[in-house]
């Protein structure tokens, strides 16, 4: 139960990641910048304090885990419909993992870089230190409880607020004599 958790949690972690980026680049309303000189690249520490993040946080778990997920669902695919290649088919993806285990282990190199490039050194040691404080942990621990009751008042609360923003939207068009 407890792997299936942390499997979760780096799931959720994973996927919101990369929501948040997506959210912050939506965000960004900026005009696009001149080109300039590419960042310096964050030093060794800083690195590191993202790996230790990345770890503490469940990222490093859910990469880690999507080359054999991705492999264990194409032979379940495939062998739905060609039980009798199942072995031939595991040699095979046995044989290649060690390739695309690499190309894991390059993604998530350059999510410690990407991360590391959005803090000052300091700063980031800073937050991996939390992460490995007796508070860092605690949070970590308490952090899928909350999110899972935060979800139990958050998703009827949009549920509602889709619905009240309808009907409210329904009365002022009708004021302006427009009906949907």
């Amino acid at each position: 139960m407890l792997a299936s958790a942390r499997n979760a949690k780096g799931s959720l972690a994973l996927v919101m990641l990369v929501a948040l980026s997506v959210t912050a680049m939506a965000a960004d309303t900026s005009p696009p910048a001149a080109p300039a000189a590419a960042p310096s690249p964050p030093s060794p520490a800083a690195i590191a304090a993202a790996d230790t993040i990345l770890a503490d946080v469940g990222i490093k778990q859910s990469v880690a885990l999507v080359v054999p997920a991705m492999m264990a669902e194409l032979e379940q695919n495939v062998t739905k419909t060609r039980p009798e290649i199942r072995d031939s088919l595991r040699e095979t993806l046995k044989a290649i993992k060690p390739e695309f285990d690499k190309t894991a282990e390059q993604t998530y190199n350059t999510a410690a870089t990407l991360l590391a490039q959005q803090m000052t050194e300091k700063e980031i040691v800073d937050v991996a230190a939390f992460f490995e404080s007796p508070a860092g942990k605690k949070y970590l621990a308490v952090e899928p409880v909350f999110r899972q009751k935060f979800s139990s008042v958050a998703v009827p609360w949009q549920d509602k607020l889709s619905t009240d923003i309808l009907v409210r939207a329904r009365e002022e068009m009708r004021k302006k004599g427009i009906e949907f």
